[in-house]
């Protein structure tokens, strides 16, 4: 008898930590990490590169200009390729970053990506970090993480990712801007009535990591 795959889906705002601390979740479980974000950054650079004024962008155009784009397992990740490259520089870049959430908030995008998730999901026991996971994509999830964290701490980990000396102005700006990102994001970004909620203000990665790992093993023992 074939296994059923495992889902542990981490949600939380922008900055909370998703990626990075579900990365290491699915290497420490043995999982394979699925970061639903960078499909919709995906779809995004794909868009960019047909057309670079965001507001002539339509649905339609943007699930057109992303039909290249596929998810391929590699180690402990699955990562987005555009005509069968990887682009992870790209959707990174700043000019992604800045119109990504346009996208995100697509109905149809948000279901080509889900679909996607979810296909991935079939094969391989997966830590899928996102939005939404816990209450669309994977309402069944074995586990549901809800990450939080205080938006000025979010701003600082965000400039810290980036690598660059940051000043007070550049944290205060970065907070702002994380703050308009919540109000924008404010309707997918709901915790399930199931999900574990874990502020992550004051913890290091490895204790979040521990804690999700830990509850894992309690639900699957």
């Amino acid at each position: 008898m074939i296994r059923p795959t495992s889902v542990i889906a981490i949600d939380g705002p922008a900055a909370s930590g998703k990626s990075s601390t579900a990365q290491l979740v699915a290497e420490k479980l043995g999982f394979l990490h699925i970061d639903s974000g960078s499909l919709y950054r995906a779809a995004t650079a794909a868009m960019l590169r047909a057309e670079k004024d965001a507001s002539k962008w339509t649905e339609a155009a943007v699930l057109n200009a992303a039909r290249p784009v596929e998810l391929r397992a590699a180690r402990t990740s699955f990562y987005p390729l555009l005509d069968g490259r990887a682009i992870e520089e790209e959707i990174r870049g700043p000019d992604v970053t800045r119109n990504v959430s346009r996208v995100a908030q697509m109905p149809r995008v948000r279901t080509w990506v889900n679909d996607k998730v979810r296909d991935a999901a079939r094969s391989s026991d997966v830590v899928v970090d996102g939005r939404d996971m816990g209450t669309v994509v994977f309402p069944d999830a074995d586990l549901k993480i809800f990450l939080v964290a205080d938006s000025r701490e979010r701003a600082a980990r965000r400039l810290r990712q980036r690598g660059t000396p940051t000043s007070e102005q550049m944290l205060d700006d970065e907070t702002i801007r994380i703050n308009e990102r919540d109000a924008r994001d404010a309707r997918q970004t709901v915790p399930a009535a199931d999900a574990v909620v874990i502020d992550t203000t004051g913890l290091t990665q490895q204790d979040q990591v521990e804690q999700i790992v830990s509850l894992s093993k309690t639900r699957s023992g």
